[in-house]
């Protein structure tokens, strides 16, 4: 795409524009999905939110490639398809579940620390070995993020969560984190280094890992035997309306602008902008929630954000080629 939101630029701008306006979408959908998930049940949202972002993505497949079927070789249908089960299906499911759990300040945050596990999954996998600053920017950015999670209630004025509870909703939210950080290196390399007629347009891709976490987790619904509730979930007008402005926000538009993102700039840049609703998060609680976060609580994120960039942009973890 040679342009962005009406204005040209090249393909390194548009990129850090698109993570950028993706993290702000997903900031919102944040809002919509924990109200969605309290009402009727991060399983339903997931599913549901699977829908609607299928039909939706579907529709625009035809309407701008002309075609309902990705040209995506097999090889590339492999690694998005296991991306999107990865990324978007278990690793959505957790972030949902620790914003019911936990709130959207501090499931978002826990979000941030997405690129650490891509950065293991690079070292490990890829080889590729970690300089001093990648140290330095894991250690800032766990350092913030502990220091939220560990802030005392009090200074803040979000509700006191019982200490199983919280537990449960940090460790749903790392498993959030662990699905989307990994799930990224496995798409970056399914639209670059698995093409064979050049990169993979973004919506493709977008297209492809929608459908793979549909089929995924229509299946665990059914083993689940969740397919009455998830029928049920549609009685609830104001968790299904919810569940569907937050799909138009993230899920289609967020995750499609963010393949854009990945598709153009260097996946450091782009971890580090797709990591900021931390930071947009807090003025966003204060507006619809009247939650004044703690100076310490403002402090930590942006301590969690500052380690993400010196991470992703002077470490160098990846190298994918092009």
């Amino acid at each position: 795409m040679a342009a962005f939101i009406g204005f040209p630029m090249d393909g390194l701008l548009l990129g850090e524009a698109a993570a950028l306006t993706a993290s702000v979408f997903w900031t919102f959908t944040s809002i919509a999905f924990t109200v969605g998930s309290r009402k009727i049940g991060a399983l339903n949202v997931n599913m549901w939110r699977m829908v609607f972002a299928l039909g939706l993505l579907a529709i625009s497949h035809i309407v701008i490639l002309g075609t309902l079927i990705p040209s995506a070789n097999q090889a590339q249908w492999g690694y998005l398809g296991l991306s999107g089960i990865i990324g978007l299906a278990i690793g959505d499911l957790g972030y949902f579940s620790a914003l019911m759990i936990i709130g959207p300040r501090r499931g978002t945050l826990l979000m941030a620390i997405n690129p650490i596990f891509s950065a293991v999954l690079g070292f490990f996998v890829l080889g590729e070995i970690l300089s001093g600053w990648a140290v330095v920017g894991i250690s800032l950015t766990l350092g913030g993020v502990a220091w939220v999670i560990l802030e005392r209630e009090q200074n803040g004025t979000e509700p006191k969560l019982p200490p199983g509870k919280e537990a449960l909703g940090i460790f749903a939210g790392i498993v959030g984190s662990v699905g989307q950080g990994v799930g990224l290196v496995i798409s970056k390399y399914g639209m670059k280094n698995a093409a064979t007629d050049g990169p993979l347009d973004p919506l493709s891709a977008t297209l492809i890992r929608m459908v793979a976490a549909s089929i995924f987790f229509f299946i665990a619904m059914v083993a689940m035997q969740k397919l009455g509730p998830m029928r049920d979930a549609l009685r609830d007008r104001n968790g299904m309306a919810a569940t569907a402005a937050g799909t138009v926000i993230g899920p289609f538009l967020g995750v499609w602008t963010f393949m854009i993102a990945v598709s153009n700039a260097e996946i450091g840049v782009v971890s580090t902008l797709g990591s900021l609703m931390p930071v947009f998060i807090i003025p966003v609680v204060w507006v619809f929630y009247r939650q004044k976060t703690s100076w310490r609580g403002v402090i930590g994120a942006v301590i969690a954000i500052f380690g993400v960039a010196i991470l992703m942009l002077h470490g160098q973890l990846w190298s994918f080629g092009g």
